[in-house]
């Protein structure tokens, strides 16, 4: 199917954003270079979402203030119905949160850490560009200006526990060095969007973190969902692919975000970001009616579920919302033919729960 207009102008921008993100990447002048990556690299992310978005006459235009929506909700519109993974989520995600945490104060991210983050976003952008608009990249970017660098690329676990020290050494007393090691945990935060929906970068954060690496803890506990992901790397020089994917973790405690204990926790400072879904709309995407998306929300056990259903209270007033988990595990269940029919009958509204008979009383 051919692109129509907005989406051709829309994808053109997203690889011109590229283009520059890897020249600016392989330029000798390293005075801004990390920031001015992350910006195109982020820009080519968002303006390429769109552009699938829009082949598919999906509104991105938001009806109460007339502006473009913004990456977040254009990530979660592709994850949701446009064929875009997880996965692949996950490693856009982690570079617009670096790139929010470069832009709007400042990060320090290692040239192999870099490399490894920019070749897997290429790989990812080449993937969903393929799949989702019929474009080949390495028609319009030659080979020989993709990211290049001296140092090969390291394994994911092995790059993160060597910052996790140096961020320890460099908050030693006399050091004289806590700027750098806060702004490389600014860094392993931003890292964090590889494994997390909603990801947030706050002072309140680093203090914790600061002080759990001082009291000598581990890093896994300090990052336990960097200890969830892993890479792999596959081909050499211009051709290396790299890609990021989850492994069994240690179990993660979920705080909110001004709690004084969390210093070994991660954070999670937005609900209303992470349980965007009223009952309605749920339904709606499910192509359910109100009652008996309730009713598979009960045989499913959904609103018993944290990760899938948060009741927000204000005042006297209560809001029942869902998570992209709820939606993905009703679907999932639709999708594997589950008997709605039965589904209706044992757990519809009109359904009461059965109660444990009365014993009648003893004669006197």
């Amino acid at each position: 199917m051919p692109l129509i207009r907005d989406a051709k102008t829309l994808s053109n921008k997203a690889i011109c954003s590229m283009r520059m993100a890897m020249s600016t990447f392989n330029s000798y002048d390293d005075e801004g270079r990390v920031c001015s990556v992350l910006l195109h690299l982020q820009h080519a992310c968002e303006m390429l979402l769109k552009a699938v978005l829009v082949q598919n006459r999906v509104k991105v235009f938001d009806e109460e203030n007339g502006k473009s929506i913004s990456f977040d909700r254009a990530l979660h519109l592709c994850r949701q119905d446009h064929g875009l993974t997880e996965a692949e989520a996950g490693t856009m995600r982690m570079i617009d949160a670096l790139r929010d945490a470069e832009q709007h104060w400042f990060t320090v991210v290692e040239e192999d850490v870099l490399y490894l983050q920019t070749r897997a976003l290429v790989t990812v952008f080449d993937m969903y560009l393929k799949r989702a608009l019929d474009l080949d990249l390495s028609s319009r970017i030659p080979a020989r200006v993709l990211p290049v660098s001296t140092k090969p690329p390291g394994d994911f676990d092995f790059l993160v526990d060597r910052e996790y020290r140096l961020i320890g050494e460099l908050l030693k007393p006399g050091k004289r060095k806590r700027d750098e090691a806060r702004a490389r945990i600014r860094a392993l935060l931003a890292m964090e969007g590889l494994a997390a929906e909603e990801v947030q970068i706050s002072e309140k954060d680093i203090n914790r973190i600061e002080k759990a690496i001082k009291a000598g803890s581990e890093m896994g506990e300090v990052f336990p969902r960097l200890n969830t992901i892993a890479s792999t790397i596959e081909g050499d020089g211009p051709a290396i692919t790299v890609h990021f994917s989850k492994k069994e973790g240690p179990p993660v405690k979920f705080v909110a975000g001004d709690d004084p204990q969390a210093a070994a926790a991660v954070r999670q400072v937005d609900l209303q970001k992470k349980f965007h879904m009223g009952a309605t709309e749920l339904a709606k995407v499910l192509k359910l009616s109100l009652p008996r998306a309730l009713a598979l929300r009960r045989y499913l056990k959904i609103d018993d579920d944290p990760s899938c259903h948060h009741r927000f209270e204000f005042g006297s007033s209560k809001h029942d919302r869902f998570s992209d988990n709820a939606r993905n595990k009703m679907k999932a269940a639709l999708e594997e033919g589950i008997d709605m029919d039965k589904v209706w009958k044992e757990h519809g509204p009109g359904v009461q729960k059965k109660q444990p008979a009365k014993m009648a009383d003893a004669p006197a």
